[in-house]
């Protein structure tokens, strides 16, 4: 598989990465089998770049990656986790906790040392703690060769510029920005990140399944508006015989900026087809019919996290 470099780090990571939070059961009950499936199977085809988190099933995705990469040469994967965010409404992002977290998700990935730590979902939080506490904690991880990369993940985009301002990170993770319907990740914040060497990943190319023909979950926050269009645009595809899912993955991984796009999925299938798509052409002439159905909405999204921080 296609790889790119991570900003400044050296690292290369394939075009498509492995999330491993439906390896927590956010979404469906899931074997072990499955799980060590869905996982040798991404390795197999290239998709060896691992995202993950304590948040993810509580623990339990980091424990079952733990599991599934037994045997498997260390070398041969590169493998991000994150802090400070534990449950629903609970974070703690305290230098005390730092060292803690870091400490069991290296229990339960059965390793020595993490690629990269980010700091999960900051933007529920007071930011400052992020930059005056928590990344020094984790600078000193890295000194202590427990961590090679650092930086932070969320969603709304004032973040990355609020904590790039004032220090240094290796590389920023945002979700569903980066989208056949929403492009403020690329539009807004990668020409700032790339002045700053700093290393870009995007996960959630689907759009929490907005962007497939599967049935939009309850939870879903974006507005009315832009299901309808998304439902319009996988009608178009439909009538194309094309899967608006493999537009949206091909969409996501193409833009040179990014360093690789985590989708996640516990069915080696769907990993399978994922790797598929992106070995096709893109339909240029599908893919500008698709995104002008989103023209009304582009870039629409929703609040998340505190009031001041978006």
């Amino acid at each position: 598989m296609q790889t790119r470099l991570l900003g400044r780090t050296g690292l290369r990571l394939p075009i498509l990465g492995f999330g491993a939070s439906s390896l927590g059961q956010e979404f469906r009950s899931v074997t072990l089998d499955e799980a060590i499936s869905s996982v040798r199977v991404a390795l197999d085809l290239g998709i060896s770049f691992i995202d993950t988190s304590p948040f993810y099933g509580r623990g339990m995705s980091e424990v079952l990656l733990g599991v599934a990469l037994q045997g498997v040469p260390r070398d041969q994967y590169t493998l991000c986790t994150k802090l400070g965010r534990y449950d629903l409404g609970h974070f703690d992002f305290s230098a005390r906790r730092v060292a803690e977290s870091v400490d069991v998700s290296l229990h339960r990935l059965r390793t020595d040392h993490l690629d990269i730590v980010l700091c999960h979902d900051i933007e529920f939080v007071p930011m400052q703690q992020v930059v005056d506490e928590t990344l020094p904690a984790l600078r000193r991880l890295r000194d202590a060769g427990k961590v090679r990369f650092i930086g932070f993940s969320g969603y709304p985009q004032k973040i990355f510029r609020f904590v790039c301002d004032q220090t240094d990170v290796d590389c920023v993770l945002s979700y569903n920005q980066h989208t056949l319907q929403n492009t403020r990740f690329s539009d807004e914040t990668l020409p700032y990140l790339e002045s700053k060497g700093v290393g870009a990943i995007n996960a959630g190319p689907f759009s929490a399944r907005l962007l497939t023909n599967a049935p939009l979950p309850a939870w879903l926050k974006e507005p009315e508006a832009v299901k309808d269009a998304a439902r319009r645009a996988a009608a178009l595809c439909a009538a194309r015989g094309v899967d608006i899912a493999q537009l949206a993955l091909q969409f996501s991984c193409a833009h040179p900026g990014i360093a690789s796009t985590v989708a996640g999925s516990a069915n080696p299938a769907n990993i399978r087809r994922w790797a598929q798509w992106l070995e096709q052409p893109i339909d240029h002439a599908l893919m500008s019919e698709v995104r002008a159905i989103f023209d009304p909405v582009r870039n629409v999204g929703h609040a998340e996290g505190l009031p001041e921080n978006n």
